[in-house]
């Protein structure tokens, strides 16, 4: 483990959209919290796009922009890093980081098939270094706050999870084909932005047993060829050249839990007019909780209050009460607001602390093992849907 007298040196792979929450978090983990850090060095930003790179490094006050991952992996100065690109490449990258005994966050999903996140999975049970898994909804102070009621049995024994994740990035038919619309069925909408519910529905209302009912459908199968490098969801310049897309646009099912609770999902990259809307429910015989991240800083929960006159649901809004935020916001005063950096901070923040062994440490973020049972909840969906929506089981959780 690295000592609280050395610097900690970190390196972003990924100039993109989710690579710049990452950097920008590295930036900001020792401004949140107490004084268990050593400092950061921000050392490198890697990306095959340089100048991509170069200005997410100007950004965000890193040292240097690097061409590729390999010149990460060969930078003995480097003691942890973020794999913020393409799912394919997770697996070689994260063999060759660990191999040289550098720490990874790898974003999710864990990889590009359900081989390369077993292999993952794997290579985490022998490393000698840590890893783990950009989940980074785990770090929101009202869905945390949410998990607290459930597991103090404030809302009783659950009754019904539904989670749904509808974003509106794909609903035009002329954006390109980017890598994102690229792979097989389960690794589109399900795999990009299915796997935060799955994960936050897990989290919060414990594991998932078996799915049923599973439908995946495309609105869009044939996109323009992009002319050039997409950079996250944005829109490029395209040609009059159209290819297939090749995984879902929306999917639905039900999930059962370990508890025998029912849960019920949809995700969709095709939901017009919601940009990020990750939102859930969960009921149970003596109360309920709901979140929307379109209003990040608040959550809903009713309870069966001892006067029948004044029960109903009550609007929550974020502050040093809830998980996180005291410590965590510049304001520690409720109604300051919050949302996704601030979530990635915190995440750096979990991840630093386990490198370091801070003595007051943030919880563990998620690991190899964690987003592979992901993606095997992932592929029993696919294999539901292939089968007309039959119950598949989900392997028990490792």
């Amino acid at each position: 483990m690295t000592t609280s007298a050395k610097p900690l040196s970190v390196a972003v792979i990924g100039a993109g959209m989710a690579g710049r929450s990452h950097a920008a978090g590295y930036r900001n983990v020792n401004t949140v919290f107490g004084a268990g850090l050593p400092p950061v060095r921000l050392a490198a930003i890697a990306d095959a796009n340089v100048a991509l790179g170069e200005d997410a490094a100007r950004r965000y006050g890193y040292e240097k922009a690097l061409p590729s991952w390999e010149a990460v992996a060969e930078d003995p100065t480097i003691d942890a890093v973020s794999i913020v690109v393409g799912n394919d490449l997770h697996r070689p990258i994260a063999e060759a980081l660990v191999a040289v005994g550098k720490h990874v966050l790898c974003e999710k999903p864990l990889a590009g098939s359900l081989e390369d996140a077993r292999a993952m999975a794997e290579l985490e049970r022998g490393a000698d270094v840590v890893t783990a898994v950009g989940y980074t909804f785990r770090r929101s102070p009202a869905i945390a706050a949410i998990r607290d009621h459930v597991h103090r049995g404030e809302v009783g024994d659950l009754t019904l999870f539904s989670g749904r994740y509808w974003c509106d990035y794909a609903t035009d038919p002329n954006g390109p084909l980017s890598w994102r619309f690229k792979g097989g069925p389960g690794s589109g909408a399900l795999g990009d932005i299915g796997a935060h519910v799955i994960d936050a529905a897990e989290y919060v209302a414990g594991p998932i047993t078996a799915v049923s009912g599973a439908s995946l459908s495309t609105q869009i199968p044939k996109r323009p060829l992009p002319l050039g490098a997409v950079v996250g969801h944005n829109a490029a310049p395209v040609s009059d050249e159209v290819g297939e897309v090749e995984n879902e646009d929306t999917a639905s099912f039900t999930a059962r839990f370990e508890s025998g609770l029912v849960g019920t999902f949809s995700v969709s990259r095709t939901a017009f007019g919601l940009p990020n809307g990750l939102s859930f429910d969960v009921l149970g015989l003596g109360g309920r909780a709901a979140f929307d991240q379109h209003r990040p800083a608040e959550y809903l929960f009713d309870d069966a209050q001892p006067e029948a006159r004044t029960r109903g649901v009550r609007q929550i809004i974020a502050g040093p009460q809830l998980p996180y935020f005291a410590g965590g916001y510049p304001m520690e005063a409720p109604g300051v607001g919050g949302g996704n950096a601030e979530m990635f901070t915190y995440q750096a923040r979990a991840f630093l602390d386990q490198v370091a062994g801070g003595a007051e440490p943030l919880p563990a973020c998620a690991t190899f093992a964690d987003a592979l049972r992901t993606m095997e909840i992932i592929q029993a969906v696919v294999e539901s849907s292939r089968n007309g929506g039959a119950a598949v089981t989900v392997p028990p959780a490792a």
